[in-house]
């Protein structure tokens, strides 16, 4: 099992007193994702969960459709590696040229194109999600501070995001932990993609912001309701709309504000 932690001595000031302390801090290294043997993107992540991280990656950028697409998914340096490469079977490569020229264009954030220019993007890459079952937001909020009971990287660093997949009845499908909230969720997805268990994605709770890069992943994994521990930013919930997915987080002041996507909710009880 891999050790996400390094040890580090540090000096603790509390007032005039200066003491050291020994703390673990979180891993952080490049990944070079590779396809059809040929570089496509290098992310900064923390080690661990590579084959999901790169099958839910590669969903993400459109790479990928179904488990059926993927002809392998290896390394060439064992279980701890920063180099994978995936390839794809004859039919789906076919289907993919325009996404490999893409290159990792739609997934950065400062690319320098402007919102209209993304979203028209995007369009080519997901669809609106149906309504699906009601989902209930009071038990969506209960899952979200619960969160941390998962996180023992957290625990252990302080310096870790979150993501969870639950089905629309709240069964934790899967979960995943890493510096990054793009990887975090990119692992969480993988791990479902690769069980062919997807499907049954209906519930995301994250514990950062929602940024529309999320919200593209969400929608390229067809889970339809995102809360998260922050606030979206306003491309997201412009995106998430059309996509008739909903976006929710916490009020600091009372209850949970919802962005979009209301009629998904089930109706209180009582």
């Amino acid at each position: 099992m891999i050790d996400n932690t390094t040890p580090l001595t540090v000096l603790l000031q509390d007032g005039n007193t200066k003491t050291s302390a020994r703390l673990e801090m979180i891993r952080e290294e490049p990944l070079s994702i590779r396809v059809q043997g040929q570089p496509y993107a290098v992310v900064m992540r923390t080690p661990g969960d590579e084959p999901a991280h790169v099958a839910g990656f590669c969903l993400a950028e459109g790479i990928l459709d179904s488990p059926d697409d993927i002809g392998t998914i290896a390394s060439c340096e064992g279980e701890a590696t920063n180099v994978v490469t995936l390839t794809v079977n004859p039919a789906r490569l076919g289907a993919i040229s325009a996404v490999l020229e893409r290159r990792g264009f739609v997934s950065q954030t400062s690319c320098g194109i402007c919102g209209k220019e993304l979203l028209e993007d995007l369009s080519q890459m997901v669809r609106a999600l149906p309504d699906g079952p009601a989902i209930d937001l009071e038990r969506a909020h209960q899952c979200l501070g619960k969160l941390k009971e998962h996180q023992t990287l957290y625990r252990r660093t302080s310096a870790s995001h979150a993501a969870a997949i639950y089905t629309s009845t709240f069964e934790l499908l899967s979960m995943a932990e890493d510096v990054g909230r793009h990887n975090a969720l990119d692992k969480a997805v993988g791990k479902v993609f690769l069980k062919g268990i997807l499907q049954q994605a209906g519930v995301l709770i994250l514990s950062s912001r929602i940024s529309y890069e999320l919200v593209q992943k969400a929608a390229r994994a067809a889970i339809p309701f995102i809360l998260a521990a922050s606030r979206p930013t306003a491309l997201a919930v412009e995106l998430a709309d059309s996509l008739n997915m909903t976006l929710a987080s916490p009020s600091k002041e009372s209850g949970i504000h919802v962005y979009c996507g209301f009629r998904r909710l089930a109706a209180p009880a009582g």
